[in-house]
């Protein structure tokens, strides 16, 4: 591999880590999201006697937004569609077919939910979450979103073997 090409593929990977970082940190702050709005949906409904309708839309939204974007984290790593014991089994030219079927049908996966994603936050533009009064394409989005930012995480893990080590190295294999 030349030097301009590892050049250019360092760069790449440097902008799709933090790319990917920020999708999961933005995925954990989902989560806490979530969670706070839950904790405060339960003291207003026992403790404060209080309805809280705008807290369980706010809660399926965030944690729909946390799962879609938090999913560019396990692409990366290569831990969300999993096929240890065959992988490990497999030698040579398998092993590289294996890995690039996995690839393929990973990635037409996520063309799909990036495809449809964007056909149905368009179809839903119009409608409101009630609670929250905001349009039902602001959870719909997060199909699209969580899929091309998926889809760069895939490839960056297809172009760096590294990654895979170290992941393999953490599960102890």
């Amino acid at each position: 591999m030349s030097a301009g090409s590892r050049g250019w593929r360092s760069a790449v990977l440097a902008v799709e880590r933090r790319i990917t970082q920020a999708a999961v940190a933005l995925g954990c702050a989902g989560l806490v999201v979530a969670s706070l709005a839950g904790l405060y949906q339960i003291v207003a409904r026992f403790v404060l006697f209080v309805p809280a309708a705008w807290s369980e839309p706010l809660i399926q939204l965030s944690l729909i937004w946390m799962a879609y974007l938090a999913l560019a984290g396990a692409m990366r790593t290569g831990t969300l569609i999993s096929v240890d014991i065959m992988r490990s089994k497999a030698k040579g030219r398998f092993k590289r077919a294996l890995d690039a079927y996995i690839l393929l049908a990973t990635l037409s996966l996520l063309l799909a939910l990036l495809w449809f994603g964007c056909e149905l936050a368009e179809r839903v533009q119009f409608q409101t979450i009630a609670g929250l009064g905001i349009s039902a394409s602001w959870a719909y989005a997060a199909l699209p979103v969580g899929a091309a930012i998926s889809i760069l995480a895939l490839l960056a893990h297809a172009l760096d073997p590294s990654a895979r080590a170290d992941v393999a190295a953490d599960a102890g294999g």
